[in-house]
Formats: C-alpha cells, sequence, structure tokens
C-alpha cells in the first residue's frame, strides 16, 4: 500500500485549501511543469510541434473553457467553433490596427473580447436549458461563421476571404509568421495553458465554483440557498468565452497562420471539442487534457499504424477513426460519464489500496 498521506499534516485552513494540499501531487505536478519548460523545448521538432503538442496545447485550452461551461454548470453548449472564430478574427484585427503591441496583450485581449459575446449569446440560458440551449448556441455558432464570411471589414477586405498573420515576436523571437521556431510557439502556447489551468483549477474549487455545480446539479434548489442563477450562468458563459477565445487566437495566429472562418471555425470544431470534454471527463480539469490527447494522438497513431505500417488507404483509415470515436462517446456516456478522468481517479485509488481488495 502507498502511504503518500502519511504524515501530511496540516495547521491551518490556507495550508488544507490549497490547490494541491498532498505534497505527493505537489512534487509530481512540479516535475511535470519541469519537463515541459525545461526539457521538450529542446527535444520537439517541427513533426511533433505542428502534428501533437500545438494541438494539443490550443485544444486543452478551448476544452478547459467548454468543460467550465458544460461540465461544471451544466449549460450546453455547440457554439465552440463560433467562439474560437471571435477570438481569432478579434486577434487579426488587433494584431494589424495595434503592430506595436506584444502579440501576448493581443492574445487575452481577444479573449476578453469572446468572453463578451459568449455573454451576450448565454442570455438564453436564463430562460431555456438542455436541448433548447443547445439549439440556441448552435444558432450562435452559424450566425458568427456567416458574420465574418459576410463582413469584409473582419477580414480588412481582402480579396480571398481569407485572414493570414503578420509576423510577431516575442522578446525578439518570431511566434507567428513564417520564420518561427518549433520551440517557440509550442513554450508561447504553454505559458498560456499552464496560466489558463492554473485559473480554471482555482475557480472551480473556490466558492464560483460551488455556485456553478449547484446550478448544474438543481437550478431551483441553488436560487432556493442563496446562488443567484442569472450571475452564476453568465459568469459561466463569460469565464468559458475567455478561454476558448483565447485558443481561438491561438490556433490562427500561432498553429494555422491563415483561416477562414468556414473552414477553420466549422460546426466540425465545436462537436471536437465537445467530444473532448465527454471522453475525457465532464466536469474536471484533468478531463480537459486527457481527451484533448487522446482526440488529438488519435488520427496521428491511427496514421502511423494503418497507412505508414499496414499500407491501408488514408480514406480507410479516416472512417476507421470516426467509427472508434462515436462507440467510444457511446460507451463512455453509458458506463462511464466522467470519462478518462474518473478511471484514472480509479486506478489510483487501486494502487493506493494495492494489494488489499479494499
Amino acid at each position: 500500500m502507498f502511504y503518500r498521506e502519511a504524515g501530511d499534516f496540516k495547521t491551518s485552513y490556507t495550508d488544507d485549501n490549497q490547490t494541491f494540499p498532498i505534497k505527493f501531487d505537489r512534487y509530481r505536478y512540479y516535475v511535470v511543469l519541469a519537463v515541459a519548460f525545461g526539457i521538450i523545448p529542446f527535444l520537439i521538432n517541427d513533426y511533433w510541434a505542428n502534428a501533437f503538442l500545438l494541438p494539443f496545447l490550443i485544444y486543452s485550452i478551448a476544452a478547459i473553457g467548454l468543460n467550465i461551461l458544460t461540465g461544471y454548470c451544466g449549460q450546453v453548449s455547440l457554439g465552440t467553433g463560433g467562439f474560437m472564430a471571435v477570438g481569432a478574427y478579434a486577434c487579426y484585427k488587433l494584431m494589424t490596427i495595434f503592430p506595436d503591441v506584444n502579440i501576448f496583450f493581443h492574445v487575452i485581449a481577444a479573449g476578453g473580447i469572446t468572453a463578451i459575446v459568449c455573454t451576450a449569446f448565454g442570455l438564453p440560458s436564463l430562460r431555456i436549458k438542455g436541448f433548447y440551449l443547445a439549439v440556441a448556441t448552435l444558432a450562435a455558432q452559424f450566425f458568427l461563421v456567416w458574420l465574418f464570411n459576410k463582413v469584409s471589414w473582419f477580414y480588412n477586405y481582402s480579396a480571398s476571404g481569407q485572414i493570414n498573420a503578420p509576423e510577431r515576436t516575442v522578446f525578439g523571437v518570431p511566434v507567428t509568421g513564417a520564420n518561427t521556431e518549433a520551440w517557440a510557439t509550442y513554450l508561447f502556447c504553454l505559458v498560456f495553458l499552464a496560466i489558463s489551468a492554473i485559473i480554471a483549477r482555482n475557480l472551480t474549487r473556490g466558492m464560483q465554483g460551488r455556485k456553478w455545480m449547484a446550478i448544474r446539479d438543481m437550478d431551483i434548489a441553488a436560487e432556493i440557498i442563496g446562488v443567484n442563477p442569472m450571475r452564476a450562468k453568465l459568469s459561466a458563459f463569460a469565464v468559458s468565452g475567455f478561454f476558448i477565445g483565447i485558443s481561438g487566437a491561438l490556433f490562427f495566429a500561432v498553429y494555422l497562420g491563415a483561416a477562414e472562418a468556414g473552414d477553420s471555425f466549422g460546426i466540425q470544431k465545436s462537436f471536437l471539442v465537445l467530444f473532448m470534454i465527454i471522453i475525457g471527463g465532464l466536469g474536471s480539469i484533468f478531463g480537459s487534457f486527457a481527451g484533448a490527447a487522446f482526440l488529438v494522438l488519435l488520427p496521428v497513431a491511427l496514421k502511423l499504424v494503418g497507412v505508414d505500417f499496414l499500407g491501408w488507404p488514408t480514406d480507410i483509415v479516416a472512417h476507421i477513426q470516426l467509427i472508434i470515436v462515436g462507440a467510444l462517446i457511446i460507451i463512455f456516456l453509458i458506463a462511464e460519464p466522467h470519462g478518462i478522468a474518473q478511471l484514472w481517479r480509479v486506478a489510483k485509488e487501486k494502487l493506493r489500496l494495492w494489494p488489499f481488495p479494499h
């Protein structure tokens, strides 16, 4: 049996309310951060950065945002792709209007603009819920994509209708444009992911997180005990929109470099992020990471095994990917609604009690 809690006593409420109150957990996350910031940047190349690491980091931020809204607050949203487009186009306009401002602040400002837009589309949640709210956010998805395609001001009257990220640097190192290095773009996105995860973790563990979960479990009972449903729901939409906007800005400026609303942020993007939190685990920050890693790594693994090793046609491998994702969603929704995060928690409990059965 692993007695990792032995001797780990607290003498104040502050110590007991730490994000990771057990020393073993804190050291484990310190090691993960040390590897992510201190070792991986020296090992990655362009292939691994573009095929796995950058999509994982960016989609993890989007999954955290949607998990706060859907997993913690219980407000179903199918407009993630549209809100990512808001972050992307807001970042593009800020980069072209204020070229001398650091790209770091452009990404944060794009998240703030997306939070305002997401809150505005979240107003129907005060009257409707469930399937009807999902349809309302789905309408937001189609409206936002149509708006960015229709109004040429958003893409600076470009003849192609695309937006292209100009080159911007951080401490003299390019992080957008054609002359970027893999380690620079990786570290830039990793900083945003680490900060987003810390903020989300503390929000969900605090008073605001308890309000969201009370609304999710039973909004009428939550209102009776003093939770303001309007503030709780709109704050969830705002925080979710902020993280999703940051992910959209990074997805356009750092990962793609050029984007078009319909192709890059269509309805498939909304379903992809939704599938990430369903497979990873609703109501779990770790589940957002697990779901993003699984759905980003799955196509790479299938390509290596199916196309490169077995020699299957690429269209067959693409269909197999859809079958696997669909089957896993059905299995998780029926057998384990809390996803990979719950499986990880159960595995840790088993290891802590091993070799005893209880």
